[in-house]
């Protein structure tokens, strides 16, 4: 029979344990993505595969007992242990009910694995394998992402060979220096929610155990465990053979990550060029856009100034017409109060009317502006002596004067003066 520390469970107690386990193990996942190591984000669980049949195992039992001497003491103690340790396993699988196990309470996972740290240096000093210092799933995630062997050691803090094997094996020079460069390492005690929860999935039989995860078939995969109390050379050439005989998948790996990289790549580039393209027959458009936005707006004002003079000149015919109509009868040639006036019009062309001395100069405006070869604003000058007659309402002439007031004589010739450019 083995030792105490290995002793087989019986087959209804594995079928629990196994049951138990599944259950831990649904919880046990892992985040994709780099998360943070303090606060580690919330995101879709990445299971490790334990169920491999092709992991590597190496199991160091404790030597048997040799000679008659050690063959009579171990079957003598043989039924006491059996009794001993069936009751024990009776009675924890009873207190189950009564106390759930604190450890399965999971609160602070980094804060377990920096107490493990300090106790761990506190007894067996600094000079160990450089320790990951977050949470087990943090550590799959750094493993998977830079394509790196992960070492996890579980640590039995009540196994008779935990101490000899930290002591001698995992602070030996040389299993630290193959640890530090060529995988991750990640360790935690059994005692810490974090370690149990760990070794429930693992599924450890004995300590001292490790196991050797890595990146396979594009999953996060167990690919050796070695238990049991190794001495430092005997842990070098299993960790070297592990490692050896699992590279090719990591190498692949590697290839077809860089492979999608560079599909990646090609693909996002391929959508800049589309983006781009997009971008300028946008612009091409929104140019097209603005162009005939403009054209129509400059369509639409040349339609309303067309339309705006057309209404200004029928208003400017109308007021001719009325202006006209309003004028007062031409005086007879012998009326001795009569006015012979010439007008002489911007376009060289001449227009002679007969007026009353009585009558106001608007009517010589009035006149004048009712043409329809006279301009739309003009002024009326007088020749002897040269002066603008006072045609139409001032400042200074609120009420024009009379022919007569202006000093115009029986006959006379005024020029008209075009102002509608000023």
């Amino acid at each position: 029979m083995a030792a105490p520390e290995e002793r087989d469970l019986t087959q209804e107690q594995t079928e629990k344990l196994l049951q138990f386990q599944a259950a831990v193990q649904d919880r046990l996942n892992e985040q994709e993505g780099v998360p943070s190591v303090f606060n580690p984000p919330p995101s879709r669980p990445l299971q490790v595969n334990t169920a491999d049949h092709r992991i590597y195992s190496y199991v160091v039992s404790r030597p048997q007992p040799r000679g008659l001497l050690g063959w009579g003491y171990y079957l003598i103690m043989l039924p006491f242990r059996f009794t001993y340790y069936t009751i024990l396993d009776i009675f924890r699988f009873a207190l189950r009910f009564i106390r759930p196990d604190p450890r399965s309470r999971v609160t602070d996972p980094v804060g377990d694995i920096v107490s493990f740290m300090h106790s761990f240096e506190e007894k067996y000093g600094r000079a160990h394998p450089v320790f990951y210092q977050g949470t087990y799933s943090q550590a799959l995630n750094d493993a998977k992402r830079e394509l790196r062997f992960l070492l996890v050691y579980l640590h039995g803090d009540d196994h008779q060979d935990s101490d000899e094997f930290c002591r001698n094996t995992l602070c030996a020079p040389e299993v630290i220096s193959l640890i530090n460069s060529r995988m991750l390492f990640w360790a935690c005690s059994t005692n810490k929610p974090e370690g149990y929860r760990v070794s429930q999935a693992l599924r450890e039989n004995t300590y001292p155990f490790l196991a050797m995860i890595m990146l396979k078939d594009r999953r996060m995969t167990v690919v050796g465990r070695l238990e049991g109390l190794i001495q430092p050379d005997d842990l070098i050439n299993q960790l070297t053979f592990i490692m050896d005989a699992n590279q090719t998948y990591l190498v692949s790996e590697r290839l077809e990550r860089e492979e999608r990289n560079q599909t990646q790549v090609l693909r996002q580039q391929q959508d800049e060029a589309y983006l781009a393209s997009l971008r300028a027959d946008q612009e091409k458009e929104r140019k097209k856009r603005e162009e005939r936005e403009r054209t129509r707006r400059k369509e639409e004002e040349v339609k309303q100034q067309k339309l705006a003079e057309e209404r200004r000149r029928r208003n400017l015919q109308e007021e001719k017409e009325r202006k006209l109509e309003c004028l007062p009868p031409e005086p007879s040639p012998d009326d001795p109060e009569s006015v012979k006036i010439i007008f002489k019009l911007p376009n060289d062309s001449r227009v002679e009317r007969r007026f009353h001395f009585s009558q106001s100069l608007t009517v010589i405006h009035d006149f004048l502006f009712s043409l329809k070869e006279s301009p739309e604003k003009f002024q009326i000058e007088a020749n002897f002596p040269r002066r603008v007659l006072p045609c139409v309402p001032s400042e200074e002439w609120p009420n024009p004067p009379t022919l007569q007031e202006a000093g115009l004589s029986h006959t006379e010739v005024l020029f008209v003066q075009d102002l509608t450019d000023e």
